[in-house]
């Protein structure tokens, strides 16, 4: 069964400011169509009209069906009511811009969620929903929404009765899906079998900025996060290069284990800090031995490595911070040695940088809600 993420973007904000800048260069856009006043007043009508409607209504029916509105998906709903009213810009009049609206807005979420949900086709923004189902949709709309009374003066469908234009743009969507396919074809084949169409999957973890620009993020104030993600060798660890453990995975400090574990009261905190791609492996591992409670922090750090060189304009930058996952556990009856073999284990593939294991002694443990302390706090049974 294939397995759907959702992955979202860093900045709802700056994805806001984005849409709106789009938005207030669309009337450029459509308003290059008009050829007098009254021509260019009509379109930055309709251009206003569909994509507000279109947004109200992606609003509305998310919330309706998921019980919340879903602001990313209500930004996809203004670019689809752009896109939706844009071919008959100057054909419409202010009730088919609402239709056009009102469509579009319920379109972009239902072709999304088919292409995630059901075809598992990766289209991280919804350009595909946005634009190729709602730029046919708007296509089509011409063809029964055209007033004729609008600046263009053409007849549609619904106005006339006369469905000539509406064949016409049947005809012109047909026409450009078979160039498309035919063209679009070649051109991917040629791709696929000459640099490639998609990136090794270690690149796709690590992100391009990465491994294409030698930054490790294109944002100032932003860490590459990992989510709840099936990497698919979860269960099997690749050991490629011939460093020992010890050295791959360095341990900065070992306690004597055998005396908390004699007394079962003796508190320890294991802090791993290691590779993001390595997460899933070993939260899964440690689960499996009964750590059930742990923080997780991304970090950025460097070993005696330094990390990757860096480049900015074309000058080497002398360090560089590469983003970590920091695991803090904290144990009493789960023997600290077996949870350090453990995770030892899951993260080594057999070169330096595997991954760093702190042990510290904790003197007390609080948990907050029950005022219980000690052994008794580290517990989930209540």
């Amino acid at each position: 069964m294939t397995k759907v993420n959702a992955i979202p973007g860093h900045s709802i904000t700056l994805g806001a400011l984005g849409c709106f800048i789009l938005w207030f260069g669309w009337y450029g856009f459509n308003g290059a169509a008009a050829w007098d006043n009254t021509s260019l007043g009509s379109i930055f009508l309709t251009t206003t009209i569909a994509p507000a409607v279109a947004t109200c209504t992606t609003m509305i029916f998310t919330w309706i069906k998921n019980g919340k509105p879903d602001v990313s998906m209500c930004l996809n709903g203004s670019l689809a009511g752009l896109v939706g009213i844009t071919a008959g810009c100057d054909a419409l009049d202010a009730l088919g811009a609402t239709v056009v609206g009102i469509v579009s807005g319920i379109l972009v979420v239902v072709v999304v969620e088919l292409l995630d949900l059901k075809l598992h086709i990766d289209d991280p923004v919804g350009a595909v929903a946005v634009h190729f189902a709602n730029g046919v949709w708007g296509t089509l709309a011409v063809g029964l929404l055209a007033n004729p009374d609008a600046p263009a003066g053409l007849d549609g469908l619904f106005y006339t009765g006369s469905a000539k234009l509406f064949g016409i743009q049947a005809l012109g969507i047909a026409s450009i899906l078979a160039w498309t396919a035919v063209t679009m074809f070649i051109v991917f084949q040629i791709i696929k079998h000459t640099v490639g169409l998609r990136v090794s999957a270690e690149e796709e973890i690590k992100g391009l900025d990465s491994t294409e620009h030698g930054l490790p993020s294109a944002y100032a104030d932003f860490v590459p996060a990992v989510e709840n993600l099936d990497y698919g060798y979860e269960t099997a660890t690749l050991v490629s290069g011939d460093v020992p453990k010890a050295e791959a995975v360095e341990v900065k400090k070992m306690p004597t284990f055998s005396e908390g574990e004699k007394t079962g009261n003796k508190f320890t905190k294991i802090e791993i800090v290691c590779k993001e791609s390595k997460f899933e492996t070993l939260k899964n591992s440690l689960m499996k031995i009964g750590i059930t409670g742990m923080t997780v922090s991304h970090v950025l750090g460097c070993g005696q490595q330094k990390g990757k060189p860096e480049y900015y304009r074309g000058v080497q930058v002398e360090t560089n911070m590469l983003p970590k996952i920091q695991v803090d556990v904290v144990v009493s009856k789960v023997p600290v040695r077996h949870v350090i073999e453990v995770a030892k284990q899951a993260l080594y593939t057999g070169h330096i940088g595997d991954g760093k294991i702190f042990v510290y002694d904790v003197e007390n443990v609080v948990k907050v809600r029950t005022g219980e302390e000690g052994y008794d706090a580290l517990q989930d049974v209540e």
